[in-house]
């Protein structure tokens, strides 16, 4: 049975998926389109990614302007610290996060709707991780806040990690102050 669990972002949830295991070894349902609806999540997947990431790796926090992407989150191996930046103008909680390690190991998974910032942090070598999107990628419209933005405060668990590796992209995002003007411009 899955379990869902609000965070203090509405919107945002940790969903624990369905689970059996036998001494065949675990079958683990994540996603199930009529279950998520009547627990607040609606969602219909668009396209599915796969990445895999070095210790260290930080993605993010990426955004789309248009065409807005919800993302259902899952690790398959290792582990990383996801983090869902509020974006959305009028929230009451915009500009807030919302921090969680998903793991191979805990199973959960996060639910983050459309209208969010997302980055994400391995925790492990070679973690692996898989994303269901509500909206394809659109690279005109791609754009983020950097990691390490002095008005967010989001505390990565840096003390994991011995080196912090950003793509050369990652390292040129805006401030989220610079973000939040062109948000509330629309």
């Amino acid at each position: 049975m899955f379990t869902f669990e609000k965070t203090g972002i509405e919107g945002v949830i940790v969903v624990t998926p369905h689970m059996f295991a036998d001494e065949r070894g675990l079958l683990k349902k994540t996603y199930e389109k009529n279950i998520f609806a009547e627990n607040g999540i609606v969602f219909t997947a668009i396209e599915e990614l796969e990445t895999t990431s070095k210790k260290g790796v930080l993605r993010g926090v990426h955004l789309q302007t248009k065409h807005s992407q919800g993302k259902l989150m899952r690790v398959v191996r290792g582990a990383i610290y996801d983090v869902a930046v509020d974006l959305r103008p009028g929230s009451p909680t915009f500009g807030e996060y919302f921090g969680i390690t998903l793991s191979e190991e805990n199973k959960k998974m996060v639910y983050i709707p459309e209208g969010f910032g997302h980055g994400c942090l391995a925790l492990e070598e070679n973690t692996t991780f898989y994303y269901l999107c509500s909206q394809d990628y659109q690279p005109g419209y791609d754009t983020g806040i950097r990691w390490d933005d002095e008005t967010l405060h989001i505390s990565w668990p840096l003390d994991k990690i011995e080196k912090v590796i950003v793509s050369e992209k990652d390292r040129n995002l805006g401030s989220f102050l610079d973000m939040k003007e062109k948000l509330l411009k629309g």
